[in-house]
């Protein structure tokens, strides 16, 4: 029987996520809860109600049909307790501007499969495949083994993008169905990578040494927060690992950008990170300049 997992976007023709052409499979669910995450509706490993306030017209319409009182307005404001939703569907489906809609869908491994195949020509032509990623990805292991496999039996190149926070069991047995990880670097010290995501990060470096140590292509993908880990301590962290693991594919900077915000007031999580703008693009290049002074010769600025 095919697998299942929840599905919450898949991406086609993505240029950002491995090497060449790739369709990129983002599963729901996270063991970590950073407070910076761009795709804050995949904390979550459960579908959840997203409303976009922008699209709203207060016309109403959900209000008449929700049998559990999910939806007020009240002085043109559209109020949603999100506790209250069953996810029955009678919102979204009556919702005329697209303001309403349930993030994500449970799919099999032969659904997945459908759009995987529907790009192999591109992946053959510019080197690309598939892409995993989350929320976290190995957190829906089961689905992410057998995707992986069935790829690996038709040839088509497999990447991970992961926090690196699983169990070293299950790391250790997805190692041989994977060609690259993308693999997030997010706060130095362990204290501090606790308090920002939620999980220390031993278990993460364990798993990274793992990774190198079987010879499987990493990328690292450091997010730079202004105030959290814009720190000599964190840039001298990318740097050590940059010495460590020689053989390390790339160092990617993600700078900090303010699009999981709206993403958060979307699906009732009102806690953002309020006071930051996104990063401009001269303090990113500083932070580049900064890091190949300090000897990192592999970073970049992520596109």
């Amino acid at each position: 029987m095919s697998e299942k997992a929840i599905i919450f976007d898949i991406q086609r023709a993505s240029l950002h996520d491995g090497p060449g052409i790739r369709t990129t499979i983002f599963l729901k669910g996270c063991p970590l809860d950073c407070l910076w995450c761009h795709n804050p509706e995949a904390t979550s490993p459960n579908p959840q109600l997203f409303f976009r306030y922008d699209k709203c017209t207060q016309c109403g319409d959900c209000v008449k049909v929700c049998l559990q009182n999910v939806h007020k307005i009240v002085d043109g404001i559209h109020s949603v307790d999100y506790d209250k939703c069953k996810l029955c569907g009678s919102c979204f489906g009556a919702c005329n501007y697209n303001a309403l809609k349930i993030i994500g869908n449970e799919m099999t491994v032969d659904e997945v499969m459908l759009e995987v195949m529907a790009d192999v020509d591109f992946y053959t032509n510019s080197g690309g495949g598939i892409t995993l990623s989350g929320g976290e990805p190995l957190a829906q292991f089961s689905f992410s083994v057998e995707l992986l496999k069935r790829c690996r039996e038709i040839g088509v190149s497999t990447c991970v993008e992961t926090s690196g926070f699983v169990s070293d069991e299950q790391f250790k047995k997805i190692l041989p169905l994977v060609d690259i990880f993308l693999f997030d670097y997010k706060v130095t010290s362990s204290k501090e990578h606790k308090k920002f995501t939620g999980v220390p990060n031993e278990r993460i470096l364990e798993n990274l040494d793992v990774a190198y140590q079987h010879g499987i292509p990493i990328v690292l993908r450091c997010i730079i927060v202004p105030g959290i880990n814009d720190t000599d301590l964190h840039f001298m962290g990318i740097c050590d690992l940059h010495a460590k693991y020689p053989n390390l594919k790339g160092i990617e900077i993600l700078p900090y950008h303010t699009m999981g915000n709206n993403k958060r007031t979307s699906i009732g999580v009102h806690e953002t990170l309020i006071d930051l703008e996104t990063v401009p693009a001269e303090i990113a290049g500083k932070w580049i300049q900064k890091l190949k002074k300090l000897g990192c010769e592999k970073v970049s600025l992520s596109q």
